[in-house]
This record gives C-alpha cells, structure tokens and sequence, in this order.
C-alpha cells in the first residue's frame, strides 16, 4: 500500500472521505477547510496501485497557534506536565470501500516514523465519547495507544486522549 504525502490534487477525495467519516472525525464545510489544516500539518496520503487516495492522515506540531483545537491545546499542557514531546494526530480516515484493508493501521506506521524521525516521544490523538466512538476505541487500544485523560467542551462534544510511546 503506498503512502505519500498530500499533494493538492489529493483535496477533493480526501475531502469526500473525511465528510464520509463524520462524526468520528471533524466536519469541514468545504475543501478548503480542510486544506488548510493539511497547510497547517503533515498530511500522509494512503493510495491504492493507481494513486487513486484510499485514506489519510493529518498530523500537526505541538504549538500550531493556527490551528485553533481545543484537543491540541489540551494536549500541549499534558506534554508540559509530563515534560515531554508529542506529534498530535489531527485526524485519520479512510474511505468506506477501503475499510477492513488496514490502511488505518499503515497509516499510523507512517506517523510512528514520521514522528520519530522529529524526535517526539509520543504520538496523540483523541477519540470522541461524546458521540462516542467505540470502534475508534478498540482500534487505537490495538495499536498500543493509552488513554491519558478525557475532556468535555461541549454539552454534545467530549473526547478522551490517547498517546503511545515512540520506541527507538
């Protein structure tokens, strides 16, 4: 499965497949909502043998003041508590067809060496329990993502946190 980095031909599918992946990811009223958070991040871009994009990954530095999330600033404050790094995993989706291939999951092992290779100690992310999304849940506890912390912004918006540990 090859993986390579967003290039702007990618924004209409990948905008397709994230509206396709809501509530369990963030809605973007369009595509360029969506691209420019890709502006703001590294986005990884799962393709299929015709480069045809299957699935994504969107990860943003620590202190990305742009990048206007809750879930980030919460993030930067445990990295401060615990006096450590973190690469924080925006978003992940995959496109229905695609689901059940793994794809998440090359996708995540891309992120493990992207964020290494930054020298990070951790890579996190959030999972929304508020509507909850216990497939999300399972899928990152496989991964060996740990839940760290929980948070609620809104009367209908809460999430819990997860990190998992950069070996090497």
């Amino acid at each position: 499965m090859p993986i390579r980095p967003f290039q702007p031909e990618d924004l209409a599918a990948l905008y397709a497949i994230n509206q396709a992946s809501t509530p369990g990811v963030g809605h973007e009223d369009d595509a360029a909502g969506l691209g420019a958070l890709f502006d703001m991040g590294t986005c990884l871009v799962a393709t299929d043998d015709a480069d045809t994009p299957l699935g994504f990954i969107n990860l943003v530095e620590p202190g990305t003041m742009a990048y206007t999330s809750d879930n980030l600033r919460w993030l930067e404050r445990w990295m401060a508590e615990h006096d450590t790094t973190i690469h924080y995993v925006d978003r992940i989706a995959v496109a229905e067809a695609a689901r059940g291939q793994r794809i998440g999951q090359q996708l995540y092992e891309a992120a493990f060496a992207l964020t290494r290779s930054k020298g990070r100690q951790w890579l996190t992310c959030e999972v929304n329990t508020d509507p909850d999304n216990p497939g999300s849940h399972r899928f990152h506890a496989r991964l060996g993502f740990v839940r760290i912390g929980e948070a609620r912004f809104a009367p209908d918006y809460a999430v819990a946190f997860y990190a998992r540990g950069i070996d090497g």
